[in-house]
């Protein structure tokens, strides 16, 4: 268990008067836990600070060779005033897989679980009232080792900061399109597509931009080998619904393992859906489109928890899902998912970690 220093704020900032107006990222908490690795102590010095700048060198490893992880989980406020968590242990584990592959020491998950528990109790009043709304809690280490070496730093800072967002559905579900990227890929095999390192999505956003120049909400990847397989979108994982049974990309090193996919896969088993985590070619899933047999398609990610697809766009090739409508199983795993979040359903999985009340 970690020894946290508590060091409250003297100039505690204005919290929003209009949480219809947070957005997302863009307004910060009081507070910060900060914690730091050196090899002859590990990591050490655990503690929640004012919210505040970095001192850092401008030879620091981070700035040249991105070596960094994150990760991003919600605390949400129930209707009895409770904060709690979504499955913040899922969480803490992915960070230990990326942490591993990007030769950054590991935080134990139970350590993990307590940092991100005591500065959202500390930082409580900042956890949104408004239906929808969340705080968007935002872990992350980085390299702080001085030097133009290229190899593993020596010494890490773990840091959480913490962002009141809006309900990211304001006005309802609106479904979205998809441009299916053909050119640039997002990861390959024996890469980085499975952990969260800032350099996956660096690479994404030319991808991103241009896609969003043309109307597309965002985009869809395919394997980095042939170019031929769905792998995931933009920041979400995806899921087809085909002829009754759900397909979706198999995390086998190119594919972030999703907390929310995790959990839906959960609840689609639970209801009798035949879930198969196969590779899946997009001709495939454009022919299925275009005989009537593409059901639904939907992302799935913490941000949005569930988003819906309506047009796909393949080389020019469009598929429109659902009649441009949010598909019934989407609604209801939107529903099932938030329900349980923001303690309006029974929490009969064990997915829900309580922190204090508000």
């Amino acid at each position: 268990m970690l020894d946290i220093k508590i060091t409250k704020t003297t100039s505690p900032k204005a919290k929003p008067a209009d949480e219809s107006k947070l957005g997302f990222g863009k307004i910060f908490t009081d507070h910060m836990f900060v914690m730091d690795y050196a090899p002859d102590k590990g990591w050490h010095d655990a503690r929640i600070v004012p919210y505040q700048p970095f001192p850092l060198d401008p030879a620091c490893v981070i700035f040249h060779y991105a070596q960094e992880i994150f990760e991003g989980l919600k605390a949400y406020r129930t209707a009895d005033n409770t904060i709690q968590l979504f499955r913040p242990e899922c969480n803490g584990q992915r960070m230990q897989d990326s942490a591993d592959r990007m030769c950054i020491p590991k935080i134990p998950v139970d350590d993990f679980v307590q940092a991100v528990k005591t500065l959202v109790e500390v930082d409580k009043d900042w956890v949104p009232h408004s239906d929808g709304a969340s705080l968007y809690i935002r872990p992350f280490t980085f390299a702080t080792d001085v030097g133009m070496g290229v190899h593993a730093s020596r010494n890490y800072t773990f840091c959480i900061i913490c962002s009141p967002s809006g309900a990211y559905y304001a006005e309802g579900i609106d479904p979205v399109r998809i441009y299916v990227e053909d050119e640039y890929i997002r990861a390959a095999p024996g890469l980085t597509g499975f952990t969260k390192c800032g350099g996956n999505y660096a690479a994404s956003i030319k991808a991103g931009e241009m896609a969003e120049q043309q109307g597309f909400a965002q985009v869809l990847w395919l394997d980095g080998v042939e170019k031929k397989y769905v792998e995931e979108v933009g920041s979400m994982n995806i899921m087809f619904k085909i002829d009754g049974k759900i397909y979706t990309a198999p995390c086998t090193g190119t594919v972030l393992p999703g907390v929310t996919r995790r959990s839906i896969i959960e609840l689609l088993k639970d209801w009798g859906y035949e879930v198969l985590e196969e590779h899946v070619a997009i001709a495939d899933i454009m022919k299925a489109g275009h005989d009537g047999k593409l059901e639904e398609v939907f992302g799935t990610g913490t941000a949005a928890v569930v988003s819906p697809v309506k047009e796909l766009d393949w080389k020019g090739d469009k598929v429109f899902i659902s009649d441009g409508k949010i598909g019934e199983l989407t609604q209801k795993l939107y529903d099932t998912l938030t329900g349980i979040q923001w303690g309006k359903l029974p929490d009969t999985k064990g997915w829900i970690v309580p922190v204090c009340k508000g």
